[in-house]
């Protein structure tokens, strides 16, 4: 078996899974998912991060490919979540005196996941770790997602290992380097990545980047999908982009929930309006069927949001309501709003999402909601509402 090489020193040794549905037993994975693990060989050897244990058996072959022989001599967590520490314990059944390093933090989560308590090297902020003529630094990156968070840069080569950080869904297709392969999925599976797994922490992933801009960082290997090398300030840039919560373009998502078809009705009625306003990208997510993951990456992507529920028991909708608690969840800031809905006798959908959106301290541009089907005066309000969204998007 061949290993596919980063640098001279640095070989890939992760894994691709395309059976896996649902990332984390929730977020579709059409495109699958890769598991990324990097050895380094000196004088020793230094592997970072494992691989989901169901892939040990090939993940094991390709460090065997890699090492020729040799013993590894350190294992770095740069991350405890098992989708990456899942093969722990097996690399220290298969390497009795690796030495593990880590953080406080991560050795609590060690212990408490896979009882392993024994050779174990406590790094600070900083540290360095001499295997030859390499040297690895840590800085720690807590909440980047989780609190035991780091990141491992090789000096000598400037190569920033990210954890999570930079990663997408997405499977490697015969390439690891994105000078190598195709990138077109990459960018959308990125930004729902980002969106649904590191939303919720904007001022962390910015503490972060402020902590690493002084690194020379020619190449950056994440857990997640591509080795980012030319398109590396690309990605740098778009999680900043991501973590201030700032558009990436002038857009709008209009999201909604419909039992009979009439909220749905106001949707198009919208869109038409807004695309008559002169704003061309306009995205429509039926929350019944479109997964709440797309429709996340979609808010992260575009300036305005329209939401629309009827009411439905006296409540939103209940596709709405989990997007409401999402986007409030990860605490989506600088968007412009609107709000829809209907009922048949008593009226609660935009009566919840007007105060919702003002909670966030967002830009509301109005309100529309109609008592049973949709008619004349309703649909011109509908159309209008949209006009509006558009001047407001494009800032008139």
């Amino acid at each position: 078996m061949k290993t596919q090489k980063i640098s001279p020193s640095v070989h890939y040794v992760g894994v691709n899974d395309r059976r896996k549905s649902l990332f984390e037993n929730q977020m579709p994975l059409p495109y699958g998912v890769s598991y990324n693990s990097y050895l380094i060989v000196d004088e020793k050897i230094a592997l970072i991060d494992t691989v989901e244990e169901g892939y040990f058996d090939i993940f094991l072959q390709k460090i065997e490919a890699a090492t020729q022989g040799r013993k590894v001599d350190y294992l770095i967590i740069n991350h405890m979540e098992p989708d990456h520490s899942g093969s722990i314990r097996l690399i220290t059944q298969q390497y009795p005196n690796i030495q593990i390093i880590g953080n406080a933090k991560t050795f609590d989560m060690l212990k408490g996941y896979y009882g392993v308590v024994d050779n174990l090297l406590e790094v600070t902020d900083a540290a360095e770790l001499i295997l030859g003529e390499k040297t690895l630094q840590f800085y720690l990156a807590p909440m980047v997602h989780w609190p035991e968070t780091m990141v491992t840069y090789l000096k000598q080569e400037k190569i920033l290992f990210s954890g999570d950080a930079f990663g997408c869904f997405g499977t490697l297709d015969g390439g690891v380097v994105d000078t190598s392969i195709n990138l077109d999925k990459y960018w959308g599976e990125m930004r729902r990545y980002y969106a649904n797994i590191v939303g919720k922490y904007g001022v962390p992933v910015q503490n972060a980047l402020k902590k690493l801009s002084s690194l020379e960082i020619d190449t950056i290997c994440s857990t997640h999908g591509p080795v980012w090398t030319e398109h590396r300030a690309k990605v740098v840039e778009l999680y900043d982009k991501y973590s201030r919560y700032e558009a990436l373009e002038k857009g709008v998502v209009v999201a909604y929930g419909s039992m009979y078809g009439h909220t749905e009705q106001m949707a198009e009625v919208i869109a038409e309006g807004i695309v008559a306003g002169g704003v061309s990208k306009v995205l429509l997510h039926d929350v019944s069927k479109t997964d709440l993951s797309f429709v996340l990456a979609d808010v992260f992507k575009y300036s305005g949001l329209v939401i629309g529920s009827p009411t439905y028991m006296n409540e939103l909708f209940p596709g709405v309501a989990a997007l409401l608690h999402k986007i409030e969840m990860r605490g989506v800031k600088h968007r412009i709003f609107a709000a829809f809905g209907s009922c048949t006798w008593a009226g609660v959908s935009v009566k919840t999402l007007v105060p919702w959106a003002e909670k966030l301290h967002w830009h509301i541009v109005g309100s529309v909601e109609e008592k049973q089907a949709l008619k004349a005066e309703k649909y011109q309000q509908c159309y209008e509402l949209g006009l509006k969204m558009a001047q407001a998007v494009l800032g008139k």
